[in-house]
């Protein structure tokens, strides 16, 4: 099994940056290669531009902590956990921390490939809308 993590600190508040990750339907807006997903409860389904669905259940969507946790559940995957932790670092200033683990390693690593983009989208929405 292979752990990953990235994280990029953040020239936005810790509240910007949630607000960015929080919403379970908003990935395809920050997320390279997803262009679409649904959302049912603690049910997520996104789409690849691929055409692939991966469907995945939400574990954690916690404010306080600023924590949302999610596994894909597609039968590719033996294991997967996937978090991102938002740590304000002072007012406007803030880690996004995006681990990733999962089974088969390969996919593992694939998946950090991506979530590497997702933290570089992730820092520009939370900034712009810091600056507007």
């Amino acid at each position: 099994m292979a752990s990953l993590r990235h994280e990029i600190r953040i020239a936005a508040s810790p509240d910007a940056v949630w607000d960015v990750v929080t919403r379970p339907e908003s990935i395809p807006n920050w997320f390279p290669g997803i262009v679409s997903c649904t959302v049912d409860g603690n049910e997520r389904v996104i789409t690849t531009a691929m055409g692939l669905a991966m469907p995945e259940q939400i574990l954690t969507n916690d404010p306080l902590q600023r924590r949302f946790a999610y596994r894909i559940t597609a039968p590719l995957y033996k294991f997967h956990l996937g978090v991102i932790d938002v740590i304000g670092i002072g007012p406007d200033d803030s880690l996004c921390v995006y681990s990733t683990t999962a089974e088969p390693d390969v996919l593992a690593l694939i998946i950090a490939g991506g979530t590497i983009g997702a933290l570089g989208e992730i820092k520009r929405l939370a900034e712009e809308t810091t600056k507007e």
